[in-house]
C-alpha cells in the first residue's frame, strides 16, 4: 500500500506501445531520459531527477522516492542512470508490459 506522499505511478505504458508501436513508445522513452537527464553529466543524477521531476508531473516527488527510483534503475552502480538504465526501469514499472514480454518469450522458446 502507497503512503499518502508517495508518487502513484499509473501505467499507460501498454496503451502507448498500442498507440504508437514498440519503436516509437521507445523514442518516447528516450525523451523522457533526455528530459531529467544532467546536460553535463549525460545521465541522471539525484539532482538532475529532482530539479527536473516536474517536466513529467512528478514534482512532490520527494528526495527518498527520489533515491530509491535511482537505486532500483541503477544497474552499473554508479549512483545515476544512463539512457539503457533508465529505459529498463521504466519497462519495469510496467506490469502489464512484463507480462506481455513474457508471454512473447515463452511462445518464442516454445517456437523455437
Amino acid at each position: 500500500m502507497a503512503s499518502q506522499n508517495s508518487v502513484v505511478f499509473e501505467d499507460f505504458f501498454p496503451a502507448m506501445v498500442e498507440k504508437l508501436g514498440p519503436d516509437g513508445f521507445m523514442k518516447e522513452l528516450c525523451n523522457g531520459f533526455r528530459l531529467l537527464v544532467d546536460g553535463d553529466k549525460g545521465v541522471i543524477t539525484f539532482e538532475s531527477l529532482k530539479k527536473n521531476s516536474a517536466l513529467l508531473g512528478l514534482q512532490d516527488m520527494s528526495d527518498e522516492e527520489a533515491i530509491c527510483m535511482l537505486r532500483e534503475g541503477d544497474l552499473d552502480g554508479d549512483g545515476a542512470l544512463n539512457e539503457m538504465e533508465f529505459c529498463t526501469l521504466m519497462l519495469r514499472l510496467s506490469p502489464e508490459l512484463m507480462n506481455s514480454s513474457m508471454k512473447l518469450l515463452v511462445e518464442a522458446i516454445v517456437n523455437f
